[in-house]
């Protein structure tokens, strides 16, 4: 709970250093990265919180090639030394992937991720069903963990401010230390998310409320200030060069607003924050710039209406490029008019606008926010077949329609339920962690057998059981090798020269002379067939069968 000095209540800021990364590309800094920036927002001297992990950052070091659980303790050890505190995001019934996990595993997570120096752990589900939620609170407190439930908020018939405080009350009858209002994709309006939390406060003093807002659509800086004056204690910010776009508001745009509007906020030790700046921008140029789409960097109004969050605007332009070609060779075929790339986009986004309802009002968060966009997307490829739309859908979208994932906030529309039905599927209304039964004796088994250590405090158990598949690619170096080649590829493509440490042996010359005649051919000179030409013999390291 936030104190009062001299009349001034208190607002606190909580860096989320985590989700700049993710909202703005794939993957996040390397230990050795966070250890160089740990101490320098330290010294920024405004942060009460950092987020340091969870999300898709354990998994996406394991896709590097990294150690997960030594990038945590190297990240978190110098906040708390500091006595800042640290906090992940933990996606309740799904954990840290994109799909449901069993319930010793979940349990396991808290245990590790506190002995590894978390204090706070951000609980959410994509469906806001307290079943996925409350058995974490349970178990992150029995860690040691602070628990703090989180409401996904979205704008929708389904959910109204009386939806979201009936919510608050069930969580903190569930045992919730904390609430969060995630508003991923940044749609949330300031009157409303003002009056949740005037009333979470009212009746809850003592429950710290976190706000976490993104800046794509534009509301953040507003709500900021609604719920700052409504009674939030702590606000997620961002810095640069990875603040604003659709990622998060600046620090120093929110601090200089609420010192205005008559709050006590730490001051930011510019300095530093320049120091800060510079490293995330070496962090940048260094390798994780290639991963990074422009369009992020930019806001836009579009996502109003849809309610997309716009961290994902990087995965959905890539789907909508490889999709656009098709589409339009369909509509070519029947002598239709082919549509320009944004033409598709907002295609994209009414159908978005359209089904989401029809598909029960999940709010569009991972992983349901890919759901309806896949849905929504394979609906315009079936459309340019001439075909019904919603028979294309995948296992997942059915598993979440089903109810394999939680209850659905809203209701499904009579033909889904209809198709459902014609292919003899069943709906599901019990718990959704039953359907998925322990299995950590079956990590522990295999690790035994293989000589693998489980690791301190069981975590590298805890990592296997978690992300099996990249876990085993990290062990035997495949992900290490995986992302050498996809970053040459991307660099080469970039033109830029390729660092030898990222060579094989015997590759250093013939790589020299691969880009070179790339850039080469790369000129305005040559026609677009040479250059395609360039790039494969590039791509390939040799010329054998190009030229």
């Amino acid at each position: 709970m936030s104190k009062t000095i001299e009349g001034k209540r208190e607002v606190q800021f909580s860096l989320v250093y985590r989700d700049m990364w993710q909202s703005s590309g794939k993957y996040v800094p390397r230990r050795d990265q966070l250890a160089k920036i740990a101490p320098v927002i330290i010294d920024m001297g405004c942060f009460d919180r950092v987020e340091t992990n969870g999300g898709a950052s354990e998994q996406v070091n394991l896709l590097y090639g990294e150690n997960p659980n030594l990038a945590v303790r190297t990240f978190t050890k110098p906040f708390r030394e500091a006595g800042i505190k640290t906090h992940m995001l933990d996606r309740g019934l799904n954990a840290l992937r994109m799909n449901p996990v069993p319930a010793d595993v979940r349990r396991l997570m808290y245990k590790v991720k506190h002995a590894q120096g978390t204090d706070i752990t951000r609980i959410f589900c994509g469906l806001n069903d307290p079943r996925n939620i409350i058995p974490s609170i349970k178990w992150a407190k029995e860690a040691g963990m602070t628990a703090q439930a989180t409401m996904c908020i979205t704008y929708s018939k389904v959910h109204t401010v009386e939806y979201y405080c009936n919510l608050a009350e069930q969580l903190i009858a569930g045992g919730a230390q904390e609430i969060c209002l995630k508003d991923m994709a940044g749609i949330g309006r300031p009157a409303m998310l003002g009056k949740i939390v005037a009333y979470i406060k009212e009746k809850y003093p003592h429950i710290i409320i976190q706000y976490h807002g993104h800046t794509g659509p534009g509301f953040s800086v507003a709500s900021m200030l609604e719920i700052a004056k409504a009674g939030c204690d702590v606000l997620d910010v961002a810095m640069e060069p990875l603040s604003w776009g659709k990622v998060h508001p600046d620090v120093i745009t929110i601090q200089a607003m609420l010192r205005d509007a008559g709050f006590l906020v730490k001051d930011i030790n510019m300095k530093a924050y320049m120091e800060a700046r510079s490293l995330t921008q070496s962090f940048i140029d260094d390798f994780l710039g290639y991963w990074i789409d422009p369009k992020n960097a930019l806001m836009t109004s579009l996502l109003v209406g849809c309610g997309l969050p716009g961290g994902m605007m990087g995965s959905l332009m890539a789907d909508l490029k490889g999709m656009h070609a098709a589409i339009n060779a369909n509509l070519k075929k029947k002598g239709e008019k082919e549509l320009s790339e944004d033409e598709l986009l907002v295609e994209l986004f009414d159908e978005v606008q359209r089904i989401w309802p029809m598909l029960g009002t999940p709010c569009l968060v991972t992983p349901f926010s890919q759901y309806v966009k896949n849905a929504a997307l394979m609906n315009l490829y079936s459309k340019s077949m001439d075909e019904a739309p919603f028979t294309r859908m995948d296992p997942a979208m059915w598993g979440m329609i089903l109810g394999k994932s939680g209850k659905l906030p809203g209701e499904l529309a009579p033909e889904i339920v209809k198709l459902a039905e014609q292919k003899g599927f069943e709906f599901y209304t019990g718990d959704p962690q039953a359907l998925y039964p322990d299995e950590l004796p079956r990590f522990e088994k295999e690790m035994q057998e293989n000589g693998w250590e489980r690791g301190q405090d069981d975590e590298e158990l805890f990592e296997f059981a978690m992300h099996e598949k990249q876990y085993r690619e990290y062990k035997s170096g495949q992900a290490k090798e995986q992302f050498r080649q996809d970053l040459i590829e991307r660099m080469r493509k970039a033109g830029k020269p390729i660092p030898q440490e990222l060579l094989p042996k015997g590759d250093d010359d013939m790589a020299a002379v691969a880009t070179a005649l790339q850039l080469y051919f790369a000129r305005p000179a040559f026609t677009p067939v040479i250059r395609r030409h360039a790039t494969a013999w590039n791509r390939h390291g040799q010329g054998i069968g190009i030229f």
